[in-house]
């Protein structure tokens, strides 16, 4: 039976496990000097790759006719 709490969104384990990988993260940049020019690198190339990508669907939708147009044939 489907609680109150997880109808309504992110449940309090959901909640725990969120708040232990930010922990983890934060104390691995903290610890490992590496990490920290990896996190510094990566995130902003990954946001500005995540902001192409959304413009580039936002102004050129996906049509329905596409969708069964695959290259390879794969199922």
């Amino acid at each position: 039976m489907e609680t109150e709490s997880a109808r309504r969104g992110l449940s309090f384990q959901g909640w725990l496990t969120l708040a232990a990988g930010v922990a983890i993260v934060a104390v691995i940049l903290i610890w490992v000097p590496a990490s920290r020019w990896f996190a510094a690198i990566s995130i902003p190339i990954g946001a500005i790759f995540a902001g192409i990508f959304y413009l580039w669907h936002k102004y050129k939708p996906v049509k329905p006719e596409d969708v069964d147009k695959r290259p390879l044939k794969l199922t």
